[in-house]
């Protein structure tokens, strides 16, 4: 039963998954509040008279959450606490009509490419005169980057080239601007982000050219960090190596998923490498830039992973001592080349496999953290959590990475770059003083 006055005129949007998803919102947000729109997100006053979910379906739990997740909406539109329910991205784009049958609460699906027809059944324009403007969710002074959208990559358990089509580079005039658009705004980092950013630009100049977008993005007044995510290392362009090295704006930290260390797997995983290029090439960017943070996921139990397998990615992870890791279990997802395979490694396998990596992390991460006690580093203030500000260092990303912790009663702005001096440390925190 309705318990209090919706706004008519009110969406909330509702996200799911990753970075890529997080930026498509801001992006419908900001199309809707210049439609006249209020847009909120994930707003917790439920006085919304629409809400949008934009759904992850990228692997088995993430599916399950999205479905959960519209569930839940649909109960509140039975109950007359949500006038309109619309759903879309991945898990729509990819199972819409099973979508539409089993949930039919929901007044409209669509897919990941399809926001001008999201728009028009809210009697609402796509107005190009918006294009690269949005909504951030994220606090003012960072914001993550889309700087391509789809993928050309044939890895045998991704699903992303069937939610998100083809690889498609935005032209870098259009990511200059943006850029400028956001600084004047206050954002101080971007952080890139991309299906793969090491592809950037092979459509457009028919040539990897993320070296020239780092450049020409390290000339925006006021962007003091750039970061880097989701980089391939099948093809990785070295040139990048060397904007790094030379433009002080671009941080000393790389997310490159590897996936594996075994010949076998690798194969199986139609990664277009080895383990010696791949143990070449993180050896080759740690040479060129020796501080760098380098930030790798990795996938246990995938179909014919041996115990050999494991014990080879366990010896790895302890020989290369990556400074951030995550590892996640094998999903087995339709349509995927994989799909095909058999999904051989029992659950509770993949989980104790996960783990096991986990716990050799966990004392790397202890490791590496303790050797930075004594160092003063610069922070950026993120936010205020208790009585406490909390930050980053340039080798951190937001919610993935450390944090360093100031002491109660220190007084600092959120957006604010900090020299602070370490003091102590735990696995995944810093504790530090800033330094007058």
């Amino acid at each position: 039963m309705r318990t209090k006055t919706l706004k008519k005129n009110k969406v909330n949007v509702v996200t799911l998954g990753c970075a890529k998803n997080l930026f498509d919102s801001e992006v419908m947000m900001a199309q809707l509040k210049g439609n006249g729109y209020e847009v909120d997100h994930e707003s917790e006053q439920e006085d919304a008279s629409i809400v949008i979910i934009n759904t992850c379906g990228f692997i088995e739990n993430a599916k399950q959450e999205s479905i959960d997740t519209i569930l839940q909406f649909a109960e509140a539109k039975k109950d007359g606490r949500v006038d309109r329910l619309m759903v879309t991205g991945c898990l729509s784009e990819r199972y819409k009509p099973e979508l539409q049958k089993e949930i039919p609460e929901v007044d409209a699906y669509f897919g990941t490419r399809e926001l001008p027809r999201l728009l028009k059944t809210l009697k609402a324009d796509y107005k190009k005169e918006l294009v690269g403007e949005r909504l951030l969710t994220t606090p003012a002074h960072y914001a993550y980057f889309k700087i391509s959208e789809g993928c050309n990559r044939p890895c045998a358990f991704c699903a992303i080239p069937l939610m998100r089509g083809k690889h498609v580079s935005t032209p870098i005039e259009q990511l200059v601007e943006n850029a400028k658009s956001l600084a004047a705004k206050g954002t101080r980092e971007l952080i890139l982000i991309a299906q793969d950013l090491t592809f950037y630009g092979l459509d457009l100049y028919r040539k990897r050219n993320l070296a020239e977008l780092l450049d020409r993005l390290c000339d925006v007044e006021g962007i003091d960090w750039i970061r880097l995510h989701y980089a391939y290392p099948s093809g990785f362009p070295m040139d990048v190596l060397d904007v790094m090295k030379r433009q002080p704006k671009v941080c000393n930290y790389l997310d490159m998923p590897l996936q594996h260390i075994s010949d076998s797997m690798l194969k199986a995983m139609r990664r277009g490498i080895t383990a010696k290029k791949t143990n070449d090439l993180v050896d080759a960017i740690r040479q060129k830039i020796p501080d760098i943070a380098l930030r790798t996921t990795l996938i246990s139990g995938f179909p014919g992973e041996t115990e050999a397998d494991h014990e080879a990615m366990l010896r790895w992870v302890e020989s290369y001592r990556f400074d951030r890791l995550g590892i996640f279990p094998y999903s087995h997802e339709e349509n995927t080349s994989a799909f095909a395979m058999e999904d051989d490694v029992p659950e509770f396998v993949k989980q104790e496999r996960a783990e096991a990596v986990m716990e050799i992390q966990s004392g790397i991460s202890w490791d590496q953290n303790q050797r930075k006690v004594g160092e003063t580093l610069q922070v950026l203030v993120d936010k205020v959590d208790g009585d406490r500000f909390v930050g980053r260092t340039e080798f951190d990303s937001p919610e993935v990475d450390n944090e360093v912790l100031l002491p109660s009663g220190t007084y600092a702005r959120i957006g604010d770059f900090i020299p602070v001096k370490i003091t102590s440390a735990e696995h995944y925190d810093l504790f530090g003083t800033p330094v007058a």
